[in-house]
C-alpha cells in the first residue's frame, strides 16, 4: 500500500496524475473518502495524465461522467444511489466491464459487484488544505 499526504490541491492533482501511469484500459479504481476529501480533484489529476480536454467535475447528479482522451475515462458517482439493484438499474456494471478506465467515487456502494482486480484509492480529511491518500492494488486474491 502507497501512502502519502498531500498539502494542497495541487499536490493531489500531482499525486493522481503519478499514480495514473499505473491504469490501462479495463483498469478499476475505487474511491473511498468523506465529503471533501478530494476525491473528484484526483479524478481530475488521471484525467489530465489521459489528456482529457472536458471540464472535470464531479457527476453527483448526473452519476456517469464520460472523458475522451488517450483513453475513455468513466468517472461515476454513487453517492446518491442507494443499494446494488438501483446502481445496477442506471447500467453502471457495463461501465465497469468497458474497455476505459472506471473511477468510482463511493465505491463501498457496489457491494458484491466490485471488481476483485482493482485499485482503492482511500482519501481522508487531515484538515483544511491537508488530506491523507493511501492507495492499494487488490489483485482478487491471486
Amino acid at each position: 500500500m502507497d501512502k502519502f499526504i498531500s498539502k494542497s490541491e495541487g499536490e493531489t492533482l500531482q499525486r493522481a496524475r503519478n499514480f495514473a501511469g499505473r491504469l490501462q484500459a479495463g483498469s478499476f479504481v475505487g474511491l473511498y473518502g468523506d465529503l471533501g476529501a478530494g476525491k473528484t480533484q484526483f479524478v481530475k489529476g488521471i484525467c489530465e495524465a489521459f489528456h482529457v480536454k472536458e471540464v472535470v467535475n464531479s457527476p453527483t447528479f448526473t452519476i456517469v461522467n464520460e472523458y475522451h482522451g488517450t483513453l475513455p475515462i468513466f468517472h461515476i458517482d454513487l453517492y446518491r444511489m442507494k443499494d446494488v439493484e438501483e446502481i445496477l438499474g442506471i447500467g453502471v456494471d457495463e461501465y465497469i466491464e468497458a474497455e476505459g478506465v472506471c473511477v468510482v467515487e463511493w465505491a463501498e456502494k457496489l457491494d458484491g459487484i466490485i471488481p476483485p482486480k482493482r485499485f482503492d484509492v482511500k482519501m481522508s480529511v487531515v484538515d483544511d488544505s491537508t488530506r491523507e491518500i493511501a492507495i492499494e492494488t487488490v489483485d482478487g486474491g491471486k
